[in-house]
C-alpha cells in the first residue's frame, strides 16, 4: 500500500471517528410541524375548526381534574385477555389503560416483570387512550360522556380476539351511546362508537379519539432513535420529540397545537423504542390528526377528530376507527400495511437516513433468522452475503494493492531520484501507475462502501425489536446490549461482578468481543508493511486498540458484525493476493512490530562506526 493509498485509508478512518463524535454532539434536529392556536372553550376544552368542543386529557391551569386517582384506578373495569396483552379497560370514561406485553420482559431474566405498556390515571407515567363524542350545535356538553363518565357493560364482560365487548351510556335527555371494542390476537383494537337519536330534534357531534401522557416518559434521549410523537398524514410522515412539544404554549400560557387535516389516509400517537401506542382512523376517512402539550397539567396528548356529524331525529350514526397498542414487531407492522392498507404503518421503525439500506437489510437478517433460529448466527452469515456481493469491489482493490508491491522497488528507485522534489516525485508515480494500468484509490472502495452500512446495521440493531434480548451463544444473551463480560474480573473468574454499563470503568473494562476486535482489526493491518512515515506508522498502530475501546460499549450485534467482517476481509485479501503472486509476509510484519525502533544516537553510532576493510 502506497503513501497515497495509506493516506485516503487514515483519512477515511478519521473521518468515520470525526462523524460519531459529530452526531453525538450535535444530533439532527426534528422538522417540527407549524403550531395552530386553538380556543379554550368555557368547559374547559379545545374546540375544533367547526365549533365541537373537544375535552382535555389532564387539567390545564385553573381547571378541574379529569378524574380523581381513586376513581381512575378503582372504577369497574373489563378484562383484557389474548396471546401478547394482558390488561383491563376502565368503564370510567371507557378508558383503554391497563396493558401489560406478556411476550416481552424488562430485563433478560425470565423472572423479571413484564412490560407494562399504558397505566390509568392515578399511577405514575399515567398512559392511556380514549374515545368520545365532541358536542357542537347547541349541544350541552353535559349530555355527551366525557373523561369521567361511568358506562355500563354486562356482568363478566372480558375482552379477548373471540369475544368483543360492548359499553353503552344513556344520557337520559335521548341520545343513547354505545362503544364495541374487539381485538385481534396481536395487538390491533377495532373501536366502533356510534350514537343513537330517540329525541324529535337534531344533534350535532363529532367522534373523537385522544392517547394521552402524562408527564414526559424516560427515554434513552439517543438521537439515532426518535421516541414521541410519530404519525403519517396522506403519505407524508412526521415526527415531534417530547423536548419540542412544549414549544405549543404561547406566551400567556394556552395551550397550542400542532394540527395537519387528512383526506385520504393516515394515524397518529406516540412511540417508544420499542412500543408504540397509535390512533388509526379508518383509512380512506377524513379527519383531523392533532399533538398537544397542556402546560397546566404538564400532558402531550394526540388526537384524532373526525368531521361533525348530524344525527336526525330517531337516527342512529357511526363511526369506525383502529387503536394499536404493543410491540413494533416487524412483521405485525408489515403486514397491517400491505395487508389492512395502513399507509406506511412500518415506518413506525425509525429507519433513519439510510433507509434504503437499513430497509433490505433488516429483511434479509429477518429471513435469515427464519432458517437459522438464532440471530448471532444470522448476522455473521449477513455480514458473509454483504462480503460477496461487495467482492467484486475487493477484488479489485487487493489486486491493486498486489500489483503496487510488485511496483515497490520502481517507486524505491523513483524515490531516489526525485530526491526532495515532490512535483517531479507525483509526476513519476503517477505515470507509473498509468503505465502498469493501477489505481491507487481502488484500495479504499471496500472501506468507502463499508461505513453507509455499518451505519445502516448499526441503527438495525438499535431499534429493531427482534435483536432486543436476542441471545447468541453463552454469555452473550442480548445482542442488543454490550458484552456484559469484563476484564476487570477476567471475565467472571474473579468473585465480584463487572462494571455497570454506562460508567466510566465499563469503558475500559471491556469484554471478550471488543478485545477480539481490536485482535481482528490488527491482524488485518499486518497482511501489509507497516508505513515508513512516522507518524502514519503510530497512527495505524494505535487505531486497533482505539476502535477497540470505542466500539466495547457497542451493541454486541454490531461488535459481531465487525468481527465477522474483519475476519472475512483478512481471508479474501490474503487469498487474493497469494493468487496475484505477491504472498503477505503476516509473520514478518507481527515480528517487526514488536522490534525496538532504533535511538537516533544509537543509528548516528552505527554511521561513525568503522567499516571493515
Amino acid at each position: 500500500m502506497d503513501e497515497q493509498n495509506r493516506n485516503l485509508l487514515l483519512a477515511t478512518a478519521l473521518s468515520f471517528l470525526v462523524l460519531l463524535v459529530w452526531m453525538v454532539l450535535f444530533p439532527p434536529e426534528d422538522i417540527t410541524p407549524p403550531a395552530e392556536q386553538t380556543v379554550a372553550s368555557q368547559q374547559g376544552g379545545l374546540e375544533t375548526a367547526d365549533g365541537a368542543v373537544l375535552p382535555t386529557a389532564g387539567p390545564t391551569s385553573g381547571e378541574q381534574s379529569t378524574g380523581s386517582a381513586e376513581t381512575a384506578v378503582d372504577a369497574p373495569r373489563i378484562e383484557i385477555e389474548t396471546p401478547k396483552l394482558i390488561g383491563s379497560i376502565s368503564l370510567q370514561g371507557g378508558r383503554i389503560d391497563d396493558l401489560e406485553l406478556s411476550g416481552y420482559r424488562q430485563e433478560v431474566d425470565e423472572t423479571a416483570d413484564l412490560v407494562r405498556l399504558l397505566r390509568p390515571v392515578g399511577q405514575e407515567n399515567a398512559y392511556y387512550a380514549l374515545y368520545g363524542w365532541a358536542p357542537s350545535g347547541g349541544v350541552d356538553p353535559e349530555n355527551v360522556p366525557g373523561p369521567n363518565t361511568i358506562w355500563t357493560a354486562d356482568d363478566g364482560a372480558r375482552l379477548t380476539p373471540d369475544t368483543p365487548v360492548t359499553m353503552t351510556w344513556d344520557n337520559g335527555a335521548g341520545l343513547v351511546f354505545t362503544r364495541t371494542i374487539a381485538i385481534n390476537e396481536n395487538y390491533m383494537f377495532d373501536i366502533e362508537q356510534s350514537v343513537e337519536n330517540t329525541t324529535n330534534a337534531q344533534a350535532t357531534l363529532a367522534p373523537y379519539g385522544i392517547v394521552a401522557r402524562h408527564g414526559e416518559p424516560e427515554t434513552e434521549n439517543f438521537f439515532i432513535s426518535h421516541e414521541g410523537v410519530v404519525r403519517v398524514i396522506d403519505g407524508e410522515k412526521e415526527e415531534i420529540d417530547y423536548d419540542d412539544m412544549p414549544e405549543f404554549v404561547d406566551v400567556q400560557g394556552n395551550s397550542r397545537v400542532a394540527t395537519v387535516d387528512a383526506n385520504t389516509s393516515g394515524w397518529i400517537g406516540f412511540t417508544d423504542k420499542y412500543w408504540m401506542t397509535t390512533l388509526i382512523p379508518e383509512q380512506g376517512s377524513t379527519f383531523r390528526s392533532t399533538a398537544r402539550y397542556n402546560t397546566g397539567s404538564n400532558v402531550y396528548q394526540t388526537e384524532t377528530i373526525f368531521p361533525t356529524q348530524t344525527v336526525a331525529a330517531g337516527a342512529t350514526i357511526s363511526v369506525s376507527s383502529q387503536l394499536f397498542s404493543g410491540a413494533k414487531e416487524w412483521e405485525l407492522l408489515r403486514s397491517a400495511q400491505n395487508d389492512d392498507g395502513i399507509d406506511r404503518f412500518l415506518d413506525a421503525i425509525d429507519w433513519g437516513w439510510f433507509f434504503f439500506l437499513t430497509k433490505p437489510i433488516f429483511w434479509l437478517l429477518h429471513n435469515i433468522n427464519a432458517v437459522i433460529g438464532n440471530m448471532g448466527w444470522s448476522i455473521i452469515c449477513l455480514t458473509l452475503i454483504i462480503k460477496s456481493i461487495l467482492l467484486p469491489l475487493a477484488w479489485k482493490s487487493f489486486v491493486s494493492m498486489a500489483r503496487m508491491k510488485e511496483l515497490q522497488p520502481e517507486m524505491e528507485k523513483l524515490k531516489e531520484s526525485a530526491g526532495e522534489d515532490r512535483q517531479k516525485m507525483q509526476q513519476g508515480m503517477m505515470k507509473l501507475y498509468k503505465d502498469n494500468k493501477v489505481n491507487p484509490a481502488s484500495g479504499c472502495l471496500p472501506i468507502l462502501a463499508q461505513i453507509p452500512i455499518f451505519f445502516s446495521l448499526y441503527k438495525v440493531i438499535f431499534v429493531t425489536l427482534e435483536l432486543r434480548h436476542a441471545p447468541w451463544i453463552g454469555w452473550i444473551k442480548d445482542l442488543s446490549a454490550p458484552d456484559p463480560s469484563s476484564i476487570i474480573n477476567l471475565f467472571g473468574l474473579l468473585p465480584f461482578d463487572g462494571p455497570a454499563p454506562g460508567t466510566i470503568l465499563a469503558l475500559v473494562g471491556i469484554g471478550v468481543m471488543p478485545i477480539v476486535l481490536g485482535i481482528t482489526m490488527w491482524l488485518q493491518q499486518k497482511l501489509n508493511p507497516a508505513p515508513t512515515d512516522p507518524t502514519q506508522k503510530m497512527i495505524f498502530a494505535w487505531m486497533p486498540w482505539v476502535f477497540m475501546f470505542m466500539l466495547g460499549s457497542f451493541a454486541s450485534g454490531l461488535v459481531l458484525y465487525w468481527i465477522a467482517n474483519n475476519t472475512i476481509t483478512f481471508i479474501q485479501q490474503y487469498s487474493i493476493m497469494r493468487a496475484n503472486g505477491h504472498k503477505p509476509d503476516l509473520f514478518g510484519n507481527i515480528s517487526s512490530s514488536f522490534k525496538r525502533a532504533p535511538k537516533p544516537d544509537d543509528a548516528a553510532n552505527t554511521d561513525k562506526a568503522p567499516k571493515d576493510k
